[in-house]
């Protein structure tokens, strides 16, 4: 085979993946810039070309300001405890434990829920006066307290909820990378004395690394794309203390219906995943070794 029927036959091979990535990807990411400069259409009035209005209004948005702090503060509050946690409990059920195939179910099960029905059990918990958690607390001696209620407390409830429904699906990547790795290096460990701190430390996390990326790019898209749980737990409030990126996007397109102006929020997020993606395969892939 010529160096050119191979070079056609890797393109043939490539072009269904690669039109579908255009046509669901690529496309709809243009399209929306290009919309961003423009004006919403309002019944019998098109379309107008306003430039960089939309971009300016955004900055003087206070709301948006407010969503992307929400955004960043929940970002940091449930990837780094998703990771630990789920890298915690791989440790745990790979190791010689009493119902191993129970504990692993069980981790694994607040995935397989559907977004709705979780919101609902958390909002459940969450109820004011008779919910689990207040029955908890009032066993404690504590005043009964409106969790979802409270500015103070209801990003912080979501942030719960969604490290309890991930933890256990990043478990089962690290748990198969455990699985993978060779028994032989920590028979080869334990003969010179090393400690189990020193073993994870120094052997398991680095050869972990390559499912810790991996795992930290899904932790970072899922963190900027929550709004199921948000409309039935919080709806953005109080006073969008709860107000996502994305679910300020939903209220702008499909609420109020001004496409143009959502069109400008959404390409900020997309330049914040993009940046993040960005750090996260410059930065972190220089520390990552592969088996």
């Amino acid at each position: 085979m010529t160096r050119t029927r191979q070079w056609l036959y890797a393109w043939l091979l490539l072009a269904p993946a690669m039109s579908l990535l255009a046509l669901f990807t690529h496309y709809p990411a243009v399209a929306n810039l290009w919309h961003s400069f423009y004006s919403t259409p309002k019944g019998a009035r098109p379309a107008v070309w306003v430039g960089a209005d939309n971009y300016v209004q955004l900055a003087e948005d206070p709301i948006f300001w407010k969503a992307l702090v929400n955004n960043f503060g929940y970002a940091l509050g449930t990837i780094p405890a998703s990771i630990a946690l789920a890298l915690l409990m791989a440790m745990w059920v790979h190791g010689k434990v009493a119902g191993r195939g129970f504990l692993r179910l069980a981790y694994f099960t607040p995935t397989i829920l559907p977004m709705i029905a979780v919101a609902n059990i958390w909002l459940f918990f969450y109820t004011p006066e008779y919910g689990l958690l207040e029955q908890f607390t009032k066993g404690l001696g504590f005043a009964s307290h409106n969790w979802l209620g409270s500015q103070s407390t209801a990003l912080a409830c979501l942030m719960l909820v969604t490290v309890w429904k991930e933890a256990g699906f990043f478990m089962i990547f690290y748990l198969a990378a455990l699985q993978s790795m060779s028994p032989h290096l920590a028979e080869a460990a334990a003969i010179e004395g090393a400690s189990r701190w020193y073993f994870f430390r120094r052997v398991t996390f680095p050869l972990l690394m390559p499912v810790t990326l991996f795992v930290l790019v899904n932790a970072v898209i899922n963190a900027f794309r929550l709004v199921d749980h948000i409309v039935v737990m919080t709806r953005g409030g109080p006073d969008n203390a709860t107000a996502l990126l994305l679910y300020y996007i939903y209220e702008i397109g499909f609420r109020f219906w001004d496409s143009a102006y959502a069109a400008a929020l959404t390409m900020v997020l997309l330049v914040i995943l993009g940046l993040a993606a960005l750090f996260q395969f410059v930065v972190l892939e220089k520390r990552t070794h592969y088996q």
